[in-house]
């Protein structure tokens, strides 16, 4: 009998109604790709840490069966979810396979840094991706996150075309990515690719960050309302 598998999690929030549609069951995975300056959960970056707890599938479906009665369905998040995605393509396999689970829609939060291969392999077991933009520049991008938006934005590209994205988040940082320029910009991208695209606008906040980003600006009701009034 093959090993079960298991996965890092940094967390798992039972009932959340701010990751995805509906009251959800949120898993936290352990581990990001991605090396954010504005990183709210930097705590979750590395793969390994004495933090996380070692999870398998049936330990994760056992906590979503208590939660059944209240959720419309499981978002996976992390750190990043796809670092770890052999454990999401068998979360959900075991979820659409399951008429106990019947009903409930699955759901991925990504900073969008993967292959097509793996959005392949896991696009026929989820309903939808969340997708956070940092920055349509790529020296920008590089700046905030330690990494290209190469893979970002074909991933933008290739779910959208799939029909598997739900919603791009824009995490705007006063004087680091939201300029008007910068906001046109990727507002005109994102609806040539999909004029009626589902766009959200994360404000940042200092709560959490790392000591670097403690002393950024956060967003005001003045940016927020120039930021909805360009991008929407």
């Amino acid at each position: 009998m093959p090993k079960a598998l298991h996965a890092q999690v940094a967390s798992i929030i039972k009932f959340s109604w701010v990751d995805g549609p509906g009251n959800r069951f949120v898993l936290f995975l352990q581990g990001c790709n991605l090396n954010c300056l504005a990183c709210h959960n930097p705590q979750t970056i590395p793969l390994q840490t004495p933090r996380a707890a070692e999870m398998s599938v049936d330990d994760v479906l056992a906590q979503i069966r208590q939660a059944m009665p209240y959720i419309s369905g499981i978002t996976v998040s992390g750190g990043e979810a796809t670092v770890q995605a052999g454990f999401v393509l068998e979360l959900f396999k075991a979820i659409k396979s399951a008429k106990e689970f019947e009903g409930l829609t699955t759901f991925i939060d990504s900073n969008g840094n993967a292959p097509q291969e793996i959005w392949d392999q896991l696009a026929p077991y989820t309903d939808g991706v969340m997708l956070d933009l940092k920055a349509l520049d790529d020296q920008k991008h590089i700046e905030l996150t330690g990494s290209s938006n190469t893979a970002v934005l074909e991933s933008i590209k290739y779910l959208d075309s799939i029909h598997k994205l739900y919603e791009v988040r824009l995490l705007l940082v006063p004087g680091h990515n939201d300029s008007d320029k910068q906001l046109i910009d990727t507002a005109v991208w994102l609806r040539e690719i999909d004029p009626q695209m589902r766009i959200k606008i994360n404000a940042f906040k200092t709560h959490g960050v790392r000591a670097l980003a403690r002393e950024w600006p956060e967003v005001s009701e003045e940016d927020l309302a120039r930021y909805k009034e360009i991008v929407n």
